[in-house]
């Protein structure tokens, strides 16, 4: 029985991310540091990793291009005791409000227990952030809805959108400014519906764009839609965002194979439109770590051709600030 990967981490603010896997009872992580090379061969199925810590007792088989790795009955489960579904109104924790910028234009409005600190903030890939108060559950709450209602901000983006526009980031200034902007139009709201139990906090910024890798010009190839059974993943590690891994490839893979593109009707066939199985030139392969999560991952040559389905990012130049 190999080992099942369970997803990425950010454990520490001034630290890389660690990819975590789980045999049995058994969980073990892998630090990643920036340079590292890797490679993996998947090994299928894809099976339900299971809720709350607890195995799925099914073991029942997940769709490749799901980010969630959770059969319904296991995702139902997790749902059920999540701060974020609303479902929890006596957690007795203390909890952060705090303000997320992911590019120009793009800043949310989220909640994370204090016990956390900012893992919250890297695991979604927030570029900068900064805190905005502290209190009980339903008095974050009562203020991130104050802030959508109030104020237009959203408390959720999409990740495709927050990986977009990472290809034109401005400097840590005017970045700053942006949330520090917003953190001034937050706190005129006090005296018109703030929680009286939500202590505010300072304003102060943390910039994650050294952390994750994200200065430079790189040639961006492709990103990674799903993995599949006997595919190959291999590069060396240039950056890492929130979910994402950068590998860089070092060698050039397989002409792509124009009868393996799948056949299908209707949504699903306009779903791969476009895509192809293997990169075929240098350059930076992303993939999502959430569509690693429930598969097992055996070792494989980092040198080697990357051969799973992947859509190309942009026109396939240099997008500059992405890395």
């Amino acid at each position: 029985m190999g080992w099942q990967c369970t997803g990425l981490r950010w454990p520490t603010e001034d630290g890389g991310p660690a990819l975590g896997w789980q045999r049995g009872g058994t969980v073990r992580w892998s630090t990643l540091a920036r340079g590292t090379e890797l490679g993996f061969r998947v090994a299928g199925p894809r099976r339900c990793t299971g809720a709350r810590g607890h195995p799925c007792p099914v073991g029942a088989v997940v769709a490749g291009r799901s980010t969630g790795a959770r059969c319904p009955e296991c995702a139902r489960l997790d749902r059920a005791h999540s701060v974020a579904a609303d479902t929890i109104a006596d957690d007795p924790r203390t909890y952060r409000v705090y303000l997320a910028w992911f590019g120009p234009g793009m800043v949310k409005v989220g909640i994370t227990a204090e016990e956390r600190e900012a893992a919250r903030l890297r695991e979604q890939g927030a570029v900068v952030f900064s805190w905005l108060g502290r209190g009980p559950l339903m008095a974050a709450r009562r203020t991130e809805e104050l802030l959508r209602s109030a104020l237009g901000v959203p408390d959720r983006i999409p990740y495709a959108a927050k990986r977009a526009v990472r290809a034109a980031l401005p400097n840590a200034e005017e970045r700053r400014a942006e949330v520090a902007e917003l953190y001034g139009r937050a706190v005129a709201l006090e005296g018109a519906g703030w929680p009286e139990s939500l202590q505010r906090l300072p304003f102060g910024t943390v910039d994650h764009a050294g952390l994750f890798g994200l200065a430079g010009d790189v040639t961006v190839t492709c990103a990674v839609t799903e993995l599949v059974d006997g595919g190959v993943v291999a590069g060396r590690l240039v950056a890492a965002a929130g979910p994402d891994l950068h590998l860089e490839t070092g060698r050039s893979g397989d002409e792509e194979r124009e009868g393996e593109k799948t056949e299908r009707e209707g949504a699903d066939a306009e779903a791969r439109k476009g895509e192809a199985r293997g990169v075929t030139e240098r350059g930076v392969v992303v993939v999502d770590t959430r569509l690693m999560v429930g598969w097992v991952l055996e070792g494989a040559d980092p040198r080697a051709a990357v051969d799973v389905p992947v859509t190309g990012i942009g026109a396939g130049g240099v997008q500059d600030g992405l890395f």
